[in-house]
């Protein structure tokens, strides 16, 4: 097995870890959600489903933005491979930077000042 081999298995690994993080991500935060619900209402249930599967969303892309990387670093060393990450982690960025103030309601540099306020 030669050093592109193993890379090859790396980013693979990281690919399909980031696919189970946002599946079962997804599940957890629908369950925890139906139990919300039996506990505190409809709208505790939607919150509570929607701050836990964002947060998945947000784990799952980063790990999967890892594993692109793996990939155009040491396996697909071309600049077409490059432009290609750059997209991709630009609109994985986005994503990640638009699930976050959802999440939060605050854009992340005001995060502290709206903490220092309460």
């Amino acid at each position: 097995m030669d050093f592109e081999d193993v890379m090859e298995t790396v980013a693979r690994t990281f690919e399909v870890t980031g696919v189970v993080l946002l599946a079962a991500g997804s599940i957890v935060s629908l369950g925890g959600a139906a139990v919300a619900r039996r506990r505190g209402g409809s709208a505790v249930a939607f919150e509570s489903a929607r701050r836990n599967l964002g947060r998945s969303i947000l784990l799952g892309l980063e790990v999967l933005i890892i594993a692109d990387i793996v990939t155009t670093i040491t396996i697909d060393q071309t600049v077409e491979s490059a432009l290609s990450l750059g997209l991709i982690v630009v609109v994985r960025t986005f994503l990640s930077f638009s699930l976050e103030i959802e999440l939060e309601g605050v854009v992340p540099w005001r995060r502290q000042q709206r903490s220092s306020e309460t």
